[in-house]
């Protein structure tokens, strides 16, 4: 553990230090999904590209399940650093390995046994409903794999170390992306060889991570004998970890009810929204990653009671995401026609694309302020202001303007639906955040009067 880049280096170094390798990470993740929708995009049939898109907020629930360990393990972590407790991140480390394979183990009984209702659930027509069947299926016999390398890449990074957490993710996500044409088209496996691609990937991940462990050059533990579900593991892993996987399933969950909504207007705006989704993930993902980037700086000074590194952290976090928010939705605003025509050539589902792919980008340039503040609410342990902005802009907020805006409005009310409620759920942030800042300035007051 680099112990300077928590406390004694400079904001904009402990930041690039942290952020950059998981920033860098997640645009190859970004690539990785973008490359399983272009891939089957070339094979010309819009209903492998529906079937894709239908089935992502499914594959988003295991991440959810993996984010429950990762972010939750992640955020006790770094506090436990900050407080000097190093015997206790071993019992959390182990905890959270043994505890993915078992929640791995029930997710992938869950898909196979409930596969029907499933697929109805998530708006299957007759044309998708046979090959998001086999994508799924694929899918729920790699669910271990998947869990795990979404917790492990947050749990090494809650010990400072990002360069082997990107490591960990790029290693599965560039044998995603080389596999996938060779699936999807050389060997003719469409939506199925994607599935297998992405197993594939998430376990080579798995394996990056153990060896990193059996090597022993970390303060983390999966041996069995440092498992402990006692003394407020269990409690302070799933504390923050529950409202994280929250937004997960609340993102799985919308994705399902916005192409609920878009299927009666037919299969092609279904598929239009998906490439939509696909290019916005470039600018949720870049802020996302800065945001869990620097959740562990957070977490680590607000274990050691450095609450004036706290704050500077968070403000640097914030300019950073504002100016990466604002260049993407420049350029995609620009350039939307041909960013939608990468992935398909037809004609139809890009112009719902283009028209989609501009609304959803509204709320682009400061999105990020919102990640920061969610980031920084789990890193301080501030589980309650998380699970309520986790339950807003993908619950809470978003179900009502989205029914709302269909009634009125029709498809394009379905469309403006999600930057509706980014803007009012950045404010809620804002005024969540003022709160606790007034309690933190207290504390300040009360050890400098000590």
């Amino acid at each position: 553990m680099n112990q300077d880049i928590f406390e004694k280096a400079p904001i904009p170094q402990a930041v690039a230090a942290m952020a950059l390798p998981t920033i860098l990470s997640m645009l190859v993740t970004i690539f990785y999904n973008m490359a399983d929708t272009f891939f089957v995009g070339q094979t010309g049939d819009p209903n492998q590209v529906a079937a894709v898109s239908l089935t992502t907020p499914v594959f988003l629930l295991l991440m959810a399940v993996g984010n429950i360990f990762g972010i939750g393990g992640s955020s006790l972590i770094s506090r436990l650093l900050g407080q000097g407790e190093k015997k206790r991140v071993k019992n959390v480390s182990s905890f959270c390995f043994y505890g993915g394979i078992t929640a791995g183990l029930a997710m992938m009984f869950l898909f196979l046994l409930g596969m029907k209702p499933i697929l109805s659930l998530i708006g299957c027509s007759s044309n998708t409903e046979k090959l998001a069947r086999s994508y799924l299926t694929c899918i729920a016999f790699g669910s271990v794999f998947v869990v795990l390398s979404t917790a492990f890449g947050n749990i090494v990074r809650g010990e400072g170390a990002a360069k082997i957490a990107m490591a960990g993710m790029m290693i599965g996500t560039v044998v995603n992306i080389v596999l996938d044409p060779i699936m999807i088209l050389a060997m003719d496996m469409g939506v199925s060889g994607a599935a297998i691609a992405t197993v594939i990937g998430n376990l080579c991940s798995v394996l990056f991570y153990l060896f990193y462990f059996w090597k022993g050059k970390t303060i983390l533990s999966i041996s069995w004998k440092d498992f402990k579900a006692k003394e407020q593991v269990l409690t302070g892993v799933c504390f923050i970890g529950l409202p994280a996987s929250i937004n997960n399933v609340l993102m799985s969950t919308s994705n399902i009810i916005m192409n609920n909504f878009l299927a009666a207007y037919g299969d092609n705006p279904v598929a239009a929204m998906g490439v939509a989704m696909k290019a916005n993930m470039l600018v949720i993902l870049l802020q996302i990653g800065l945001g869990t980037g620097i959740q562990p700086l957070i977490g680590y000074n607000y274990g050691s009671g450095n609450l004036k590194r706290l704050k500077k952290i968070m403000r640097f976090g914030m300019l950073c995401n504002v100016i990466f928010g604002v260049c993407i939705t420049i350029v995609y605003f620009i350039f939307s026609e041909p960013i939608i025509r990468i992935f398909i050539d037809n004609q139809n589902v890009i112009d719902f694309g283009v028209d989609m792919l501009r609304a959803i980008m509204l709320s682009g340039p400061f999105v990020g302020i919102l990640f920061v503040f969610n980031f920084t609410f789990q890193a301080m342990g501030k589980a309650l202001p998380s699970l309520i902005l986790s339950l807003s802009r993908q619950g809470l907020v978003f179900f009502p303007v989205l029914i709302l805006a269909d009634r009125l409005i029709g498809l394009k009310g379905v469309v403006y639906s999600q930057p509706i409620a980014d803007f009012v759920a950045i404010f809620m942030a804002l005024g969540m955040f003022l709160v606790i800042n007034k309690g933190l300035n207290k504390q300040n007051t009360s050890a400098a009067a000590n």
